[in-house]
């Protein structure tokens, strides 16, 4: 089961074309609107696409991120997290799921720094943050706290660099996250699954490689489960 919470913008959208979705309407200016006590039972949470940066915005991630669940941040709301660092670390299972853009802004560094030194900046957020980060990009890096290794997952293409892409990422890996792997794995799960439905998309039939927007992804997901 997935539960939304958003705007109310955005909410008939979401009925529209997900109607097996549980829907939870957000105030539209209210920081102290009780998320946690508003949304019924959760397993995990994906916190941050499409949910602005605002003070309503901060204060509904600054509640996820004080739950005992899996939180995997993403989009706007790494821009929460490099504007308000001390929400972070938590003792609960996190993933972050940044690009080098959003890393460097986490980390304070150039973003091209990150690009060309991927292995080693990731391994300085998931130290400095005490989080889990996956770096994406055409080689996805994966670094957990501590003296775990860092994983590294090959299947990605450059059919993934379009417009909500990430999206689509952050949504499996909150779903592993919510069937209990940790969030290494989860991450690194959803990044070789990903990458693969991405080549499965571009070229379904054989025939050639064409152009894919994120809606493409989400349906080429079971083919690319099927192929494991």
């Amino acid at each position: 089961m997935v539960r939304v919470v958003t705007a109310p913008a955005a909410a008939p959208l979401i009925r529209q074309m997900w109607p097996e979705t549980v829907l939870t309407v957000h105030p539209e200016e209210d920081p102290g609107w009780d998320l946690i006590g508003s949304v019924g039972r959760v397993q995990a949470w994906v916190a941050g696409p499409g949910m602005g940066t605002d003070e309503g915005a901060v204060a509904r991630l600054r509640a996820i991120l004080r739950t005992d669940l899996p939180v995997l941040v993403d989009a706007d709301g790494l821009t929460i997290l490099s504007q308000v660092p001390e929400l972070l670390p938590r003792a609960a299972p996190t993933l972050i799921t940044p690009h080098a853009g959003e890393l460097g802004r986490l980390l304070h560094t150039d973003p091209a720094g990150v690009e060309a030194r991927r292995l080693e900046h990731a391994r300085r957020a998931a130290a400095e943050l005490g989080v889990t980060v996956l770096l994406k990009g055409s080689t996805t890096v994966i670094a957990a706290p501590g003296d775990e290794p860092v994983l590294v997952n090959p299947t990605g293409t450059p059919w993934l660099a379009t417009a909500g892409s990430g999206d689509v990422l952050s949504g499996l890996a909150g779903a592993l996250l919510a069937q209990g792997l940790e969030p290494a794995w989860a991450g690194l799960a959803a990044a070789y699954l990903h990458g693969m439905a991405a080549r499965l998309a571009a070229d379904p039939d054989g025939a050639g490689e064409a152009p894919i927007g994120a809606s493409d992804l989400v349906r080429a997901l079971p083919a690319a489960f099927r192929s494991l």
